[in-house]
């Protein structure tokens, strides 16, 4: 198989600590990426319901109107990859990097595999290890595919998980509303997003107890 080269166009980072999650989350504040494939909206890594699993989930092409969802896809030319430190050098050691294959309308997963670049350059690693269809925009029935070791894999349109009522965030910083109301009100409320979930075994993620996780979107040189 040909290595084909890319590089970094945007990126998020995620902490994971034993027994906690830190997160991060960005929709559409940096310029590059406003309105492109690689725009990162979220990065969620957290125990499956099977309990030697870990779910990795990147959500990208934030703030979609329910209208505009249905015409929304995934690029070809821009790889998700999920960049695995498990020795705490800030380095990733492995990658579980996904691919939109255009032509079947299916997301390709490769790895986890060892990191052979570092850094903003990345290969796309050894075979693919699992592979799903993508689900369309109100399939009440999700594509959940499977693939080596009992890794699994979705990718399609969900509904923007996270919560964030930025209008109280505005009248906090005004000065003008002493905290956030509880319940607030969720300004991503009826948007959507398209979705990319890796669940792996712990086993092929090293000896450790702690990881580092972050995820970069690669656009094709």
């Amino acid at each position: 198989m040909r290595q084909k080269k890319l590089f970094i166009a945007a990126l998020v980072f995620l902490a994971v600590i034993t027994g906690s999650i830190i997160y991060a989350a960005d929709h559409i504040d940096a310029p590059a990426v406003t309105s492109q494939s690689t725009d990162i909206t979220d990065l969620y890594v957290f125990r499956g319901q099977d309990a030697g699993n870990l779910v990795f989930v990147a959500n990208t092409q934030g703030l979609l109107s329910p209208g505009a969802t249905s015409a929304a896809s995934f690029d070809e030319n821009t790889l998700i990859e999920f960049n695995i430190d498990n020795n705490n050098d800030k380095i990733e050691d492995l990658a579980i990097q996904c691919k939109y294959d255009a032509a079947s309308n299916a997301m390709l997963v490769y790895g986890p595999y060892p990191v052979s670049e570092p850094g903003t350059m990345s290969k796309i690693q050894g075979q693919t290890t699992a592979r799903v269809a993508v689900t369309a925009y109100g399939d009440a029935k999700p594509k959940i595919g499977t693939g080596t070791y009992g890794i699994k894999v979705f990718a399609g349109p969900r509904d923007d998980p996270f919560f964030f009522d930025l209008n109280r965030y505005k009248m906090i910083l005004a000065g003008t509303a002493p905290g956030f109301n509880n319940p607030g009100t969720d300004a991503f409320a009826g948007t959507n997003v398209l979705s990319t979930v890796v669940e792996v075994p712990k086993f092929l993620l090293g000896n450790t107890n702690s990881l580092n996780v972050w995820v970069e979107t690669k656009k094709k040189m």
